[in-house]
């Protein structure tokens, strides 16, 4: 605990959110403040630590941030009162009293092969963090290095189509930086004021690196928002095969690890924890590159992505319409991460993206679709 903190009351440190709009500065009350300023994790990880980005950048009127942060596999008991709001306002009703399930059965889905005239590209990716060391919010320099150092020898031993180098970023010249973050294959320097607020940028670009498989389908980011990001991606409509490399990558790493002494932070009820509370659980985001003009532009599409628990984003990372350079393709993927398991969330992007090449189809022909819709968006 500070020395300062004995010096005033809590009153005197609450932050003013009289300005604020994320989950953090909405559901943290004097009262919540009052009873968890005080207290710390082990490792010295205090509520205003958590608390800082969503002090510092008071958010979107109409885009819900978080707010908070980990910063180590404590701070969730440490700071529990305040982060089970927070986790069941972000995760739609997520219970502090419910069990997460994984399913990563790599030949799990179904209707995964799309024709490739509607999808160019699919995705899916993850973080991982290792249980005992500091996440990258809070870690030591020490602790970062060791990070990347299991990563990258775990990494570094996977086989077959998975296998490739580990490239450390402060060995890496500007032009393979340059070309690799065009390629969407490396992370940038975070400028970001919720990633610099929150302490994620500290001692660039100490401890981070990328590895790469042969063929660049795999791609593990180390030390970027999370000790590990996984990414397994590919071209072409084919994203049965982008899960199975994606499963079998997250699998293997870790028991190269296990048989080093290391595992990933997880726990019955939050599943795989991550620095940021928004990717708990699954932290899965799955998504296709998909060719959907007419349907984006059908009214009701907002109502039947909201039903179908997916997002549309522009494949440029922001809403292309709004620029007006909208070409037709658009990023399709699923909105949860926590309250379903690894292989249901990337059912349901298939799923969707099969409804939605077939309606693509009919308004292009002038057909109706709203008896299809209806039955959707009214369950």
């Amino acid at each position: 605990m500070k020395s300062a903190y004995k010096k005033f009351p809590a009153s005197a440190d609450y932050p003013d959110f009289s300005k604020s709009n994320n989950w953090m500065s909405k559901t943290l009350t004097k009262e919540i403040y009052a009873q968890l300023r005080d207290r710390t994790t082990p490792s010295g990880y205090s509520l205003d630590n958590a608390i800082q980005t969503g002090v510092d950048n008071p958010g979107h009127p109409f885009i819900m941030t978080v707010g908070a942060t980990f910063g180590d596999e404590e701070t969730y008991q440490t700071f529990k009162p305040l982060f089970d709001l927070i986790i069941s306002k972000r995760h739609n009703g997520y219970k502090a009293t419910d069990t997460h399930q994984t399913d990563l059965t790599a030949d799990g889905l179904k209707g995964s092969d799309f024709d490739p005239a509607f999808v160019r590209s699919s995705r899916v990716r993850t973080g991982r963090s290792i249980r005992g060391l500091g996440l990258p919010t809070h870690c030591t320099r020490a602790e970062r290095r060791e990070v990347e150092r299991i990563l990258s020898t775990a990494a570094g031993k996977l086989t077959g189509d998975l296998a490739g180098a580990y490239e450390p970023l402060n060995k890496m010249t500007e032009a393979r930086q340059d070309e690799l973050i065009d390629a969407h294959l490396l992370y940038d320097k975070p400028v970001s004021p919720l990633l610099i607020a929150s302490g994620m940028a500290r001692d660039w670009p100490d401890g981070r690196g990328v590895f790469l498989s042969k063929d660049n389908c795999l791609v593990i980011w180390v030390n970027e928002e999370d000790h590990a990001r996984i990414i397994s991606m590919q071209k072409g409509g084919n994203m049965g095969e982008t899960w199975k490399r994606f499963c079998n990558a997250i699998n293997q790493v870790e028991e190269i690890m296990k048989a080093d002494g290391y595992e990933y932070m997880y726990s019955e009820h939050l599943g795989y924890i991550l620095t940021c509370p928004s990717n708990l659980g699954t932290g899965i985001r799955a998504g296709v590159h998909i060719k959907i003009p007419n349907l984006v532009k059908y009214e009701r599409f907002k109502d039947v992505l909201a039903a179908l628990r997916l997002q549309k984003r522009g494949t440029g990372g922001v809403d292309t319409a709004s620029t007006g350079k909208d070409d037709g393709w658009y990023d399709i993927s699923n909105n949860d991460r926590l309250g379903f398991s690894e292989l249901a969330l990337v059912q349901k992007v298939c799923d969707g993206v099969n409804t939605f090449i077939k309606w693509e189809t009919a308004l292009g022909k002038g057909e109706s679709i709203e008896a299809e819709v209806d039955a959707i968006v009214k369950k």
